[in-house]
Order: structure tokens, then C-alpha cells, then sequence
């Protein structure tokens, strides 16, 4: 159910002295970050923040690259709801919030470059492999989107390209090595409630939230991808700040994204 008006007002009114966790406003709760869960992926995560939990698969194919780039790979991520993660989701078409999340965190893929796409080309117009990210929102309490993208990024760090044999065929059994990543892109996304900055929103806090704000970043802390969200508007001098959080918290999420891909591949 939606969170009753009186819980609502009572979060408004006090965000600004104490959340109803007691974390700070720019804490993240604890993240875990689990690989190699999906045995007929060829790459896979698990993602919890707090109570939100996510599980993120990559699958392989070979097929026919768009007109315009002949010579690339595709890239394509997709998200589900499941009617089972939460009370709010129901079974059928895509929401728009399930769209809008595939979107961010396909975007922050694709705009910092993480997969050397040209390096995926089989046979320029022809062949090339299509990588799929695909979500799963196992359990619904707010922050979707940078679980989602943690959880992408991994299995994607993760994930290994098939044995190509030479007539075409694919072994799933064999491998011929990691996908050409390039870069590990992490959003990091903070809320406005009642004109203060809260990071890591909780489902009762997002559903306070006036707006909503998502930066990417890579490692050397340049910005890929923004997503903004919400009715309210934010100032320059917020988003300035929303931004300098997802700089230094992208920092240690990133760090826990290569210790747990350092202790899949040994």
C-alpha cells in the first residue's frame, strides 16, 4: 500500500533533523554484492541495499548489428517488476518506472563507453554478438536504480563471451574470454524532501521525495550520465551538491564492485 498521509507528513516534517533509519542524509545503507548466482548466465549479480534486492543476468547472442553501425555490437538492458518484489508492481506490460530504469542505467553503459562495442563484431554488416542485460526487482524498498546499475555493471564485469566455432556455432559450455569492458560506470541517486538532500531513499522516503536526481560516474569521477526525476525543480546549487555525493560515494560502491569480481575470477 501507499504510504498513509500521516506517515508521509511525519517523514516531511522531520527529514531534515533525523531519517527514520537514523543514517545521516548522504548514507548509503549496506550493500552486498554477490556474483556468479545465475549458472546459465554468462554473467550474474545479486544487489542489496538494505532491504532492496535485485539480481542482474548478461546472455549472449550472435545477431545482425543496426544499418548504422555495421561494425558494433549491441548492447540492449531490460528491467522486470515482479508483482512478487512488491505490493505496488503488478504483472503485465512495462511500467513506466521499470522503463525509466532500464533507460538510466542503459544509458550510463552506453554513454561511458563500458563495452568496446566494435570489439564485438563477428563479420562487419553480418555477425555480431548482442549482449543482454536483464533485471530482476526481487524485493522493492526504494533506490531501484543504483541497485539496478551496481548489479548491471557487475554481471557485466563478470560475464564471459561463448567459444565461436569456426561454421558458426556457439559452445555455451566454453569460453573464449570477458567482455571488453572499458570502464565501470556507478549512479548514485539522491532525493529532495521537503527542500533537504537524502541519499539512498527508502520506499516510504522516495514516496516523500519532491525529486529525484541520478549521477553516473567512471573512475576518474567524470559524469556520464544524469537523470532527473520528480514535479519539484532542483537548483543549480542542489544538483552541484547531488553531484559532489555521487563523486565520493561512487568511489567505495565502485571499490565493493571490484572486490567482488576479483574474488568471482579467483
Amino acid at each position: 500500500m501507499a504510504l498513509l498521509y500521516q506517515n508521509r507528513q511525519y517523514i516531511r516534517n522531520n527529514i531534515a533533523k533525523k531519517r527514520e533509519d537514523g543514517r545521516t542524509n548522504e548514507q548509503f545503507r549496506d550493500i552486498t554484492i554477490e556474483t556468479g548466482i545465475i549458472g546459465r548466465a554468462e554473467g550474474s549479480a545479486r544487489v542489496k541495499i538494505g532491504d532492496t534486492e535485485i539480481i542482474a543476468g548478461v546472455k549472449t547472442e550472435i545477431g545482425k548489428p543496426y544499418p548504422d553501425s555495421p561494425s558494433e555490437g549491441v548492447i540492449m538492458v531490460n528491467s522486470e517488476f515482479s508483482a512478487l518484489a512488491s505490493p505496488d508492481f503488478e504483472n503485465g506490460p512495462p511500467r513506466e518506472d521499470s522503463i525509466e530504469l532500464s533507460r538510466v542505467v542503459d544509458r550510463g553503459i552506453r554513454e561511458s563507453k563500458t563495452v568496446d562495442v566494435e570489439k564485438l563484431c563477428i563479420e562487419k554488416g553480418e555477425k555480431v554478438w548482442m549482449v543482454f542485460v536483464d533485471i530482476t526487482i526481487v524485493n522493492h524498498d526504494g533506490n531501484l536504480i543504483d541497485a539496478a546499475g551496481i548489479g548491471a555493471i557487475t554481471a557485466l564485469l563478470t560475464a564471459q563471451l561463448p567459444k565461436l566455432n569456426e561454421d558458426g556455432t556457439v559452445e555455451r559450455e566454453e569460453f573464449e574470454g570477458n567482455l571488453p569492458i572499458t570502464q565501470i560506470p556507478v549512479p548514485v541517486t539522491s532525493g529532495l524532501i521537503n527542500n533537504t538532500i537524502i541519499t539512498d531513499m527508502s520506499k516510504d522516503e522516495t514516496e516523500c521525495s519532491d525529486a529525484r536526481f541520478t549521477v553516473t560516474t567512471i573512475e576518474n569521477e567524470n559524469y556520464c550520465a544524469m537523470q532527473k526525476a520528480g514535479p519539484s525543480e532542483l537548483t543549480e546549487e542542489q544538483m552541484l551538491k547531488i553531484a559532489d555525493i555521487a563523486q565520493k560515494e561512487s568511489k567505495r560502491i565502485r571499490a565493493a564492485i571490484k572486490t567482488a569480481v576479483k574474488k568471482h575470477k579467483a
